[in-house]
């Protein structure tokens, strides 16, 4: 099978979703893999880089477009590349239903696109690969961004994350207990900050309490609860995930009015529609706006500031579900792997998510009422 690797349109969007050493795998497992002109390159990765293990080159995506399988994209397909798609094409990107667009769907169910959000395939314990990975680094990444929002220079409370002796440390508050908030946590627990985790599910406060004992203190996220921790957090985590389905905005903005003065939001749910009433999304380039007196940061694709790292990961986790469409095709690989089906976008022209469907104002199909089983003749 043909398999494209797309450049990424997005502004600021700087991840690929297949490395080299993703490439050289595919291409020794017999498929052949064709990479647009620069997709790599702002994640550190030359075409040259792709080239020597195999890679063929496609000069624009309407040549990448027109000669594969398989697109493999980072974000969701915006119209112009709808458009570019063929026929039965297999695409495989993040659903994030902040960025789909009306028509990019349809174009998907009128040429019968078979699409897949990463994202929302589960293994078979139950986690999610795509998003435990992204989370993980995102998770590491917000000590240094909180820190430099609560510098004084940049509008901030004036305090260092850890405090010092004699002078308390910050409170970080962080709604959602899953892998974003476990890893952030870790994080910030690590260099000595107060941390308070929020969750609606008492397993997952129990986990963290297995992961960190008494060090972390842990809180059902009851609107008294959500709105008392607000309220003193020098440090707020939006890191709320429904999978397929639009963020809660669980923070007013009477809640936020009530913040300390320079006091950092940081919306990770912001590409879900985000936890905070007062969230909008902004961009690497101009990531932070004041408002009420606090500084928030709500940038969607906070990963492609450590582009290279997030790059690797992705490819560590997409490989499996690329290698497996490419050997047995989108019904095998389905059948023999159920959870797959879960990630399921649009299929042989209807929808089979409802968040899309919803979308669209039509009704979505169960995946698994599509895929003809196997006969035990």
């Amino acid at each position: 099978m043909k398999i494209g690797i797309a450049k990424e349109k997005a502004i600021e969007e700087k991840r690929v979703s297949i490395t080299p050493a993703g490439v050289y795998a595919l291409v020794r497992a017999g498929h052949e893999v064709h990479v647009e002109e620069g997709a790599g390159i702002a994640s550190g990765f030359s075409d040259e880089s792709y080239f020597v293990v195999g890679a063929k080159h496609a000069e624009s995506p309407d040549e990448l477009y027109k000669n594969v399988d398989v697109i493999v994209k980072v974000l969701p397909p915006d119209d112009t590349e709808a458009q570019l798609s063929r026929p039965e094409q297999i695409i495989v990107s993040f659903n994030q239903l902040s960025m789909r667009t009306r028509a990019s769907v349809t174009h998907f169910i009128k040429k019968k696109v078979y699409s897949f959000g990463s994202e929302l395939i589960p293994a078979a314990d139950g986690s999610y690969p795509v998003l435990v990975a992204m989370s993980e680094i995102a998770g590491r990444m917000l000590p240094q961004i909180a820190g430099r929002y609560l510098e004084s220079t940049q509008g901030g409370r004036g305090i260092v994350l850890g405090g010092g002796p004699g002078v308390p440390p910050a409170s970080v508050v962080i709604l959602g207990g899953g892998a974003v908030g476990r890893s952030a946590a870790r994080a910030f627990l690590g260099l000595g900050c107060q941390v308070y985790v929020l969750d609606r599910d008492v397993s997952a406060l129990r986990e963290i309490d297995r992961m960190f004992g008494q060090k972390v203190i842990t809180m059902m996220a009851s609107p008294f609860d959500v709105e008392k921790a607000v309220r003193f957090a020098d440090v707020l985590i939006g890191a709320i995930h429904v999978s397929g389905r639009r963020t809660q905005r669980i923070v007013t903005r009477d809640v936020v009015m009530q913040m300390k003065e320079g006091a950092v939001i940081i919306d990770l749910s912001i590409d879900q529609g985000g936890c905070v009433e007062t969230a909008r999304a902004t961009t690497l380039s101009d990531p932070v706006y004041t408002e009420h007196g606090v500084i928030h940061y709500c940038v969607p694709n906070i990963l492609s500031s450590v582009p290279r790292t997030a790059s690797h990961a992705l490819n560590h986790v997409l490989l499996e579900l690329i290698t497996d469409i490419a050997e047995s095709g989108v019904d095998e690989a389905m059948r023999r792997k159920q959870h797959y089906q879960q990630g399921l976008l649009t299929y042989n022209g209807v929808c089979t998510h409802p968040g899309l469907a919803n979308m669209l104002g039509i009704e979505s199909v169960v995946p698994a009422t599509l895929i003809v089983p196997h006969s035990n003749n």
